[in-house]
């Protein structure tokens, strides 16, 4: 594998071989070779093979499980398009994923003086907030923290949030058309608490997601933040020029 003629480190060639593999023959959550067997393979060292393999964990080609291995991240996966959709239920069912929710908690609080300005809602005003377990395939993708206004949607319930999407009950309950949704991301990493949840490693990369969503007569009717496992999110933002 090593070109000793080229000026690349050892382990970045090791990186794109690797990747080559990940990408063309390799399958969602496929274990890679040990450290060994990969020493072996390709003819390197061991640092060579840890240096390359922290470079795939890096660039979210890989994730390590402790005392089990590596394995391939969900690269093969469509790339989430933010500008088209704002469903997680919606964009894990047209990738083929089977979408899963689990309600961490729901209750009917009073819009403090924070959530109020995020909201566009009068400080006290009752809000409903929704905590959620967003699973793809069994595996933990997103934890969200959700806030609505509980003047457009009085009778939400957690009963009807176990079983139906939370978008497919603002349309057929409450006739609430959605005309934007807002959606802003930056990195960071997980607390103890969120790591356990996600079932990654505390201190592990993260996405950060706010978003902010508005009806067909331009009232904000959701604000959400949003905690997103690093190594099983893609995104695609498409950018298109005006005349």
């Amino acid at each position: 594998m090593a070109d000793i003629s080229s000026t690349k480190p050892l382990y970045l060639q090791l990186v794109e071989t690797l990747e080559t593999e990940i990408r063309e023959k390799m399958e969602a959550n496929e274990k890679l070779l040990s450290e060994r067997e990969l020493t072996q393979v390709y003819g390197v060292s061991r640092i060579t093979v840890r240096l390359a393999l922290q470079e795939l964990e890096k660039r979210g080609l890989v994730y390590k499980v402790h005392g089990k291995g590596t394995f391939v991240s969900e690269v093969g996966q469509q790339a989430v398009d933010l500008s088209m959709t704002y469903s997680f239920t919606e964009q894990m069912r047209r990738v083929g994923r089977v979408p899963k929710t689990e309600i961490l908690s729901f209750e009917r609080i009073q819009a403090t003086d924070f959530l109020a300005q995020r909201l566009q809602v009068a400080i006290g005003e009752p809000i409903f907030e929704l905590e959620r377990l967003r699973l793809a395939d069994g595996i933990p993708m997103m934890l969200e923290r959700t806030y609505v206004p509980a003047l457009i949607f009085d009778s939400l319930s957690e009963t009807e949030l176990q079983v139906r999407p939370l978008y497919e009950i603002f349309a057929e309950d409450y006739d609430q058309v959605i005309r934007l949704a807002e959606e802003e991301f930056y990195a960071s990493i997980a607390l103890e608490n969120e790591a356990k949840l996600l079932d990654i490693h505390n201190g592990d990369a993260v996405l950060h997601l706010i978003r902010k969503t508005y009806n067909d007569k331009n009232r904000m009717i959701e604000y959400t933040f949003s905690i997103a496992r690093a190594d099983q999110f893609r995104y695609k933002i498409s950018h298109t020029r005006g005349e």
